[in-house]
């Protein structure tokens, strides 16, 4: 077993008397066994600002993963490309990693508005300078941390776009957005599993029974992430908190996309921890 830890480089809050900076975005860091991962860029440069802060050296990655192609997700790759960019020019120390995601990840997503919410890399332009890997089925990173791909949706109640009118342009063309590109990472403890979602569009109850079907393990350990669970959508709220009632988790840390509410509702049935930049966890 080789241990993971995890650190909040972005989220929505901050921790109190930690002198971070927030943004409503997300972006990990993690460290499993002798491989280095960066999960999610958030929306800004935010997320190098604060590893720079917590000493955390983002030219020493073995990976970088996309949770999806949302802008609060994708949003800081330009600012890493130019990292590395730079590294190389000033012949500073640097690795290369390689980029993991669904293959949808890099499509452009107009909304209503807006003319594009998704990624503002393409994947031929983030191929020009990172290996790029995407797949719609797992990927193992380490002996005991998955990249689930293509989450399987058999609870349709807890997916919570379901009813959203998003599209997303394919190269057939423009079509409904059912955010398929929404994964997690997965990660085999003794404990039971570790489960770390960007968003969870795909149903964080679809994210868990995935992640139990590919890893072989019924226990969860722990949650962290954006639950996209938000106030307004009780619906998803009841049907999720149902469902989490027969499993059991060990503890939930919900942060990003999710409502104070939803924390208050879903903390009747598992400790519920703060989420905040600056936030250090181990398994």
């Amino acid at each position: 077993m080789q241990g993971l830890s995890l650190r909040v480089l972005v989220d929505n809050a901050t921790l109190v008397d930690r002198y971070f900076s927030g943004e409503p975005a997300l972006s990990l860091y993690l460290e499993c066994g002798n491989k280095r991962i960066l999960f999610d860029t958030g929306y800004s440069d935010l997320f190098l600002v604060n590893a720079g802060k917590m000493g955390i050296d983002l030219l020493d990655l073995d990976y970088i993963v996309l949770s999806h192609g949302h802008i609060d997700h994708t949003g800081g790759l330009s600012s890493l490309m130019r990292l590395f960019l730079e590294a190389a020019i000033e012949e500073r120390p640097h690795r290369i990693p390689m980029v993991v995601a669904h293959p949808h990840c890099f499509y452009p997503r107009p909304m209503p508005r807006l003319a594009d919410v998704g990624s503002p890399v393409d994947e031929a332009r983030l191929a020009r300078q990172f290996p790029v890997t995407t797949s719609r089925t797992p990927v193992w990173l380490t002996g005991d941390l998955v990249f689930l791909g293509e989450v399987e949706r058999t609870v349709d109640d807890v997916v919570p776009d379901r009813h959203k009118k998003r599209t997303i342009i394919t190269p057939d063309g423009m079509e409904p957005d059912r955010v398929l590109d929404d994964t997690a990472l997965a990660y085999r403890s003794p404990a039971g599993l570790v489960i770390i979602t960007g968003c969870s569009h795909s149903g964080i109850c679809n994210i868990i029974e995935y992640a139990k079907k590919v890893c072989g393990e019924p226990r969860v350990r722990d949650v962290i992430g954006g639950l996209h669970l938000k106030e307004s959508d009780k619906e998803t709220l009841g049907a999720t908190r149902a469902y989490l009632n027969g499993v059991r988790p060990g503890a939930l840390h919900p942060c990003h996309c999710t409502s104070l509410a939803a924390k208050i509702a879903l903390a009747g049935i598992a400790p519920v921890g703060e989420v905040g930049v600056g936030l250090t966890l181990g398994y």
